[in-house]
């Protein structure tokens, strides 16, 4: 970012989220003057300071949102966000997939976001390293749970020494075990953890992005065209006593319990990540 007069003396502008300044002949202050901290120009600044955290803040809730739906995204849109430096830093290297006219995903064309442009298409490298240009009118940005070939993704990423800003590739994922019985174990494996106070695990739960509501944690995701609800009881009441996680439970947007063979990937993945998350808290062991 370029520099902005402040008075006769000095410049301003702004370093990796922060307001700095220089004198007017270019030399570097290490911090702001005191005189300047009212400044007009420091003032407009760090507004835009401000701004862009929001952008930011914004704009990753939506890619996250793209991602959990994993619902078709239109090319078109993707050319028009690129040209964001926000939007531009959270899809770069981003998987994505391109999808038919029918809604089918075709995962074997899978590549590395790597540039967006209005003739061209979308230009990704694929598996086999190659720089392509995908030229359907929408793609997916899948949950990682739904990729087929996760593993392979992953060892190609990290061979690359690719650093997603959207977390994607390597997002904590839990697949669902067959048999009933394995799933209800799954369910139960994070219960049981205590916590000191309350207010520790819904302090953990709400910075990890989840929802409080009363004494349950919950995670929502859309997934095959409805709402399916991951719960977690945390304990409800005065903040500072000792509390008990329960375990995993799913339930349609209505309340109404789904049984576990219903629950599907992207649901039951992202269920148990808040469960991982919130038993990863946990400042007392589990009793015997």
């Amino acid at each position: 970012m370029g520099w902005v007069p402040a008075g006769a003396d000095y410049e301003v502008s702004v370093d990796r989220g922060k307001v700095v300044a220089r004198t007017a002949q270019g030399k570097a202050l290490k911090s702001l003057p005191k005189a300047l901290r009212e400044h007009e120009a420091v003032i407009g600044l760090r507004q835009l300071v401000e701004w862009l955290r929001r952008h930011e803040t914004t704009c990753r809730a939506e890619a996250e949102r793209w991602m959990t739906r994993s619902l078709p995204v239109p090319s078109a849109v993707i050319t028009q966000l690129w040209a964001d430096e926000t939007w531009r830093a959270l899809l770069h290297d981003a998987v994505i997939v391109p999808v038919s006219a029918g809604g089918v995903w075709e995962s074997g064309a899978a590549g590395l976001l790597r540039d967006a442009a209005a003739a061209e298409g979308l230009g990704v490298v694929d598996l086999d390293g190659e720089s392509v240009r995908l030229t359907a009118d929408t793609v997916a940005i899948p949950h990682p749970v739904l990729l087929p070939d996760l593993d392979d993704l992953r060892e190609f990423a990290a061979d690359l020494g690719v650093e997603q800003s959207l977390v994607q590739l390597f997002r904590e994922v839990w697949s669902k075990p067959p048999g009933e019985a394995e799933q209800r174990q799954e369910l139960r494996r994070y219960a049981g953890a205590r916590f000191k106070e309350l207010r520790h695990v819904q302090s953990r739960a709400t910075s990890a992005g989840y929802r409080v509501q009363g004494g349950t944690a919950v995670c929502r995701v859309w997934e095959d065209g409805r709402t399916i609800v991951a719960s977690v009881w945390i304990g409800d009441g005065d903040p500072s006593v000792e509390t008990e996680i329960y375990e995993l439970t799913f339930t349609d947007a209505g309340g109404q319990t789904v049984a576990t063979g219903e629950v599907p990937p992207v649901a039951w993945s992202e269920g148990m990540r808040m469960a991982a998350t919130l038993h990863a808290g946990r400042v007392v062991e589990e009793q015997a």
